[in-house]
């Protein structure tokens, strides 16, 4: 299968204040079209920096990011936000759902920057509501669902553009063990039957299990082993 990531010699570096931060060091990884993989180290080793790089939140101080074939380190404004728009959907721990919306209406959201008509929008809402469990709760608000009823509702509105690639950091960080399975278990079907490419940063190698590949980052690197932390 072809490269759906490819990062190649990427470095990225920061200012904080008066000194320069490197968060990356000429790291080079490459995601295959339908892998599902856990990325993992200690905090502060890159593994955000390297998600909001395929994702085209931020860009290499110097190297390629591409993804789905496109390098997306040269893309900027609105040329960037369609691409991301079309290609990537995001996971995060806390959700990020509007409060004020009901369940259907937040996942209605990346559709209204298309050219869907009202009754495309709705129907395609409700296809991705039903992929993942939840038609009975669509009318729900956000403070009406459990936690992982709202990581579902995250996940929904992360697939309603039907994207190439699913960009996960932590979803199941604020989750209890067995919420958190029945999330990962949802992952794996993304990936196994609707064939998404997922990347997923992870602390719990419980959650990495999930996955088929697993890399390990420390200092903005790839390390071979696991990298061992103090108890």
């Amino acid at each position: 299968m072809s490269a759906m990531v490819s990062l190649h010699e990427v470095t990225k570096c920061y200012l904080r204040g008066k000194q320069t931060v490197e968060v990356l060091h000429n790291l080079s990884l490459n995601v295959k079209e339908g892998d599902f993989v856990a990325l993992m180290g200690p905090s502060g080793s890159g593994k955000t920096t390297v998600l909001n790089m395929i994702g085209g939140i931020d860009h290499p101080t110097s190297g390629e990011v591409s993804v789905a074939g496109q390098r997306i380190d040269h893309l900027r404004g609105g040329r960037l936000a369609r691409w991301r728009a079309n290609n990537v959907g995001f996971v995060f721990q806390f959700y990020n759902l509007m409060p004020m919306l009901s369940a259907e209406r937040n996942v209605e959201l990346p559709l209204l920057l298309t050219s869907l008509t009202r009754h495309e929008r709705k129907r395609n809402v409700h296809i991705v509501l039903s992929v993942v469990g939840l038609e009975d709760r669509m009318k729900h608000k956000p403070s009406e669902l459990s936690g992982g009823q709202a990581q579902r509702v995250a996940i929904a509105r992360a697939l309603v553009s039907d994207p190439k690639l699913l960009v996960c950091d932590e979803p199941t960080g604020d989750l209890d063990r067995t919420t958190a399975d029945e999330i990962l278990h949802l992952l794996q079907l993304l990936n196994r039957e609707y064939g998404k490419t997922i990347v997923m940063v992870t602390h719990d190698q419980k959650a990495a299990d999930f996955a088929t590949h697993t890399l390990h980052l420390d200092k903005g690197k790839l390390a071979d082993e696991p990298v061992k932390t103090e108890a």
